[in-house]
């Protein structure tokens, strides 16, 4: 059994892709977890099976913020792709403060920097200066595509399956939720050596979407095709979705951005911070297969009559 750790650490973002895994790790090692939700389903409740005490709340709520922040050690700050961005931080930022928490770490995106076209790209930059400004040892994570994200994306078609997606034959290495919690604990549990750092995370293997494809159809025993589309066919494809304008406004700029080689690189951050090889697109896939049971929530089909 880990060893009783008594520091507190506050997840937010706690039932996603990156906050569930982080709880669960820190459970694992030991310490006490507080998950910040935003309801209670069977998400939160298997968080609190796990141990994780349970706070329903509301990023852009003052009050709600600084209650989960009471008796914290170090957060995890995690807003989704959503309008509020720049007030979520700077609530996150106050209440941490008047709390006395003494360190964060903040998820970012690879595509944040000061000229992004993209709205929630240029606001998460702009998050990042902010924190960086308060007395938090602060660390900021960025992210290329999650693996994750392939599941969301793909398109089932009986035996067979298919990507469209407006990204060319540009490149970027998956990376898993898993791996990058491992990076989250770690700067979390020991974050004075990465005070002000900005790491990029990345898979094992830069790869194009015609990779991708065929590395899943390796996995899955199906036929896996990529078929890239055109920037205004993927706008109009999410705008059908019911995707929010602000959603579909950061994902067509991120696909430029991704074709103009922002998302490319690998580096070794995974294994140096997190103490863990990070899965390879194969490996993933072979352990999420139900993920792949169907089309993906933001899968673009082909316009009728195509």
């Amino acid at each position: 059994m880990a060893k009783k750790d008594d520091r507190l650490f506050l997840i937010t973002g706690a039932t996603g892709t990156t906050g569930s895994e982080t709880v669960h790790l820190l459970l694992e090692r030991g310490h006490r977890v507080r998950a910040l939700v935003h309801r209670e389903d069977d998400r939160s409740r298997t968080l609190a099976g796990a141990g994780a005490e349970i706070v329903v709340g509301d990023l852009l709520n003052f009050h709600d913020v600084s209650a989960a922040m009471r008796g914290v050690g170090g957060a995890y700050f995690c807003y989704p792709i959503l309008p509020g961005l720049l007030d979520a931080t700077v609530i996150f930022a106050q209440a941490a403060t008047e709390a006395g928490v003494g360190s964060v770490v903040n998820m970012s995106q690879i595509s944040a920097r000061r000229e992004a076209i993209s709205d929630a790209a240029r606001q998460h930059w702009l998050s990042e200066r902010l924190l960086d400004r308060t007395p938090l040892l602060t660390a900021h994570l960025r992210p290329t595509f999650f693996a994750e994200w392939i599941s969301w994306w793909w398109g089932r078609q009986g035996d067979e399956g298919v990507l469209r997606l407006p990204l060319g034959d540009g490149r970027h290495a998956p990376v898993a939720g898993i791996d990058q919690a491992h990076v989250i604990a770690a700067v979390l549990e020991n974050p004075e050596p990465h005070d002000r750092q900005t790491y990029t995370l990345h898979g094992p293997k830069e790869m194009d979407h015609y990779g991708i494809a065929e590395a899943m159809s390796r996995a899955l025993g199906i036929q896996v095709t990529y078929e890239p589309i055109g920037v205004e066919e993927f706008a109009r494809g999410l705008t059908d979705l019911g995707k929010t304008t602000h959603t579909v406004q950061h994902l067509s700029s991120v696909a430029v951005d991704y074709q103009n080689g922002i998302f490319r690189g690998t580096n070794n951050l995974i294994e140096v911070v997190g103490n863990r090889s990070p899965l390879s697109v194969e490996e993933f896939v072979s352990e999420h297969k139900e993920a792949f049971a169907r089309s993906g929530s933001h899968f673009v089909p082909a316009p009728k009559g195509d």
